[in-house]
């Protein structure tokens, strides 16, 4: 990360050590900070993208079976916005639908347009092949408008770490103050790193969060796969994963309140540009 993120960090240093928390316990956790773009519709960052607007697809690529939410131009990224190997230029373009569904079925898709790509406009409403009212609502009140990028610090909003017998849960390894810490970090990032409902990179975030959204997705991507309902191969190790990109679809989407959506991505898939190979994970509490 550059030294300005480092030093947007000093509040959280200073609050974690004025609750006592050790010093080598506050570097330890400092030191698993992410570099993310927060992507918002107002601010006086660079246009990086668009909530909504027409659908601009290859003549070859499928309608997409989820409802259309964002694009994102990552030549207008801005340079070190986040630690992902992304390509230099091109379109990744987000869709989503914002239930949770059965443990094994994705709730979205990521599509990446290369640069100079022919495309032609799509129907936006495919996805509603049925036409279901409510669901044609839902997707009319999705956001619209330019994205523009702020770049942010991100620290874990997770603490723990689930367990197949008691006690249940144990804190991050390595970290046996992350529960403290996460509290501190909860308490001092909207100074440092003020959020948006669209986030590329850094740490997984949803309402009700105390183990990692990520780590939460991949037996999902498992079990998919195990189903038939996704393609293979999958590695159920979570470090083989990270997060693309969080949609808090609940602060713009009137009736899907606490809807979370988590784009997350094998790494060597995302070195490889296999955006295809995205699993979409949502978190709701209706």
């Amino acid at each position: 990360m550059t030294p300005d993120l480092w030093d947007r960090l000093s509040p959280f240093r200073d609050e974690a050590l004025a609750r006592g928390i050790p010093a080598a316990d506050v570097e330890r956790w400092l030191a698993t900070a992410r570099p993310c773009a927060t992507l918002t519709r107002n601010g006086d960052g660079p246009v990086v993208g668009h909530f909504g607007g027409p659908l601009l697809l290859p003549a070859d690529t499928p309608a997409p079976a989820y409802p259309f939410v964002a694009s994102v131009d990552l030549a207008a990224l801005p340079a070190d916005a986040t630690d992902l190997p992304l390509p230099p230029d091109g379109h990744l373009l987000l869709f989503a639908f914002p239930e949770t569904a059965d443990s094994y079925e994705t709730m979205g898709s990521v599509v990446y347009v290369p640069v100079d790509t022919a495309v032609t406009e799509r129907d936006r409403n495919a996805w509603n092949s049925f036409d279901v009212k409510d669901y044609k609502a839902m997707f009319e009140a999705f956001p619209q408008g330019p994205l523009r990028a702020t770049t942010n610090v991100s620290l874990p909003y997770h603490h723990a770490v689930d367990l197949s017998q008691e006690p249940w849960s144990k804190p991050l390894p390595g970290h046996p103050r992350s529960e403290e810490l996460v509290a501190v970090w909860e308490s001092t990032h909207d100074d440092i790193a003020p959020g948006g409902s669209l986030q590329i990179g850094g740490y997984a975030d949803e309402e009700a969060v105390y183990t990692d959204p990520v780590a939460d997705a991949v037996p999902r991507a498992v079990k998919a796969t195990e189903a038939g309902r996704w393609d293979g191969p999958v590695s159920d190790d979570v470090s083989d994963w990270v997060l693309l990109a969080d949609w808090y679809a609940g602060a713009d989407v009137q009736g899907w309140e606490s809807a979370t959506v988590h784009w997350v991505i094998q790494r060597e898939d995302l070195t490889a540009q296999r955006f295809d190979r995205a699993f979409t994970d949502v978190f709701w509490n209706p």
